[in-house]
């Protein structure tokens, strides 16, 4: 829809959700607690992806009583065909995605666009809130992981940073003319496809806003071996298929696990044969055990988990030189041609391009 016939006075909320049993009530629940932006009204979209467990059984019983939900039948199964589905799908001159795995303060919706008035941005969010994704210490174990630089680096809506442009945000309140512009989400991408788009927001000449007081509670995966597992099978490789199909959206962050477990591979590989490497890399090894200990002591002062500080730091290390592995795997699928993302031609049906942005 056009962002000239679009309802000035709604803004579409959209949720892709698979499978999302555990949490999607919540997260429904707290979406329909919003406090409403003067002049303003909410329609939600549940964009179903096939879920094989009761989430579309939980999302309808909720949507007979609320008739702002509506449940929609994603055949594309993954996030970014929910996103470009429910777009069309939508009436709202304003876009607001969000996730099935997390719960939103009543302040949520009338906070992102009190920041997208005043600041004039195509796009704002906030910060996660990480939240163990089980009861089990496991659980602890990731959320602590996952909220210290050391562990995801300069990743500011994780770990908490000042108001500031960003180059990406959780999620993301839009103005529906960003798509009307740029585009659809690209949809080759099972993961990195928010970040695409930020980024395609960025080189495009848009802005994007982090606003710290926009908080979201984020539920991580509830083990260690599930978020390992995640690591090497999703996010990783599709960092490597993202710079494959978006340059413009390199970041280091995402590359330097790849070049670790690469350092970590050559060192081990190489060191019993010649000190010029074996000394070197005994000292780096050393460097980062030292920075992993004290993280992991941060940690377990921060969530009084003293146990924390004994397991971090192994943690710490289990997570760059997965992450990494997968970065390799992905990199050498795209060499051999055999990455998922190289089998289309185009970002989404109809783009006539094989990048989103810019044409080449």
């Amino acid at each position: 829809m056009p962002a000239s016939i679009a309802n000035n006075n709604l803004v579409s909320i959209i949720i892709p959700c698979r499978n999302e049993e555990r949490f999607i009530e919540k997260c429904l629940a707290s979406v329909l607690a919003f406090e409403k932006p003067e002049g303003l009204d909410f329609e939600i979209l549940a964009m179903d992806g096939r879920s094989s467990d009761r989430t579309v059984e939980l999302a309808t019983a909720m949507a007979r009583q609320h008739p702002q939900i509506k449940v929609i039948d994603n055949p594309g199964l993954i996030q970014s065909t929910a996103v470009n589905l429910g777009v069309r799908a939508s009436q709202g001159a304003w876009i607001m995605r969000l996730d099935a795995h997390a719960e939103y303060p009543a302040n949520y919706l009338k906070l992102c666009h009190e920041t997208a008035l005043r600041s004039g941005a195509d796009n704002v969010g906030g910060l996660f809130i990480t939240q163990p994704g089980g009861s089990g210490y496991s659980a602890q174990l990731v959320q602590a992981l996952t909220t210290h630089k050391f562990g995801v680096g300069d990743s500011g809506f994780r770990t908490g940073a000042k108001e500031d442009w960003a180059d990406t945000v959780p999620y993301g309140y839009f103005r529906r003319e960003v798509f009307d512009r740029l585009g659809w989400l690209d949809d080759r991408l099972v993961r990195a496809q928010d970040y695409e788009f930020n980024r395609r927001i960025i080189v495009s000449g848009g802005k994007i806003l982090r606003n710290p007081l926009i908080h979201i509670k984020y539920y991580n995966q509830p083990t260690v071996g599930k978020f390992l597992r995640k690591q090497i099978e999703k996010e990783a490789p599709y960092n490597a298929y993202l710079w494959y199909l978006a340059p413009y959206a390199f970041a280091p962050r995402h590359a330097i696990t790849g070049v670790f477990a690469m350092g970590v591979l050559g060192g081990l590989t190489l060191s019993p044969f010649t000190a010029w490497i074996g000394w070197p890399f005994a000292a780096v090894m050393a460097l980062y055990a030292l920075l992993a200990v004290l993280s992991g002591l941060q940690q377990a002062i921060r969530y009084k988990k003293p146990a924390h500080a004994l397991l971090l730091p192994f943690c710490f290390f289990l997570y760059h030189f997965v992450h990494g592995l997968g970065v390799l795997i992905g990199l050498a699928r795209l060499l051999t041609h055999t990455a998922p993302v190289q089998k289309a031609n185009e970002p989404w049906p109809g783009a006539g391009r094989y990048r989103a942005w810019p044409q080449t």
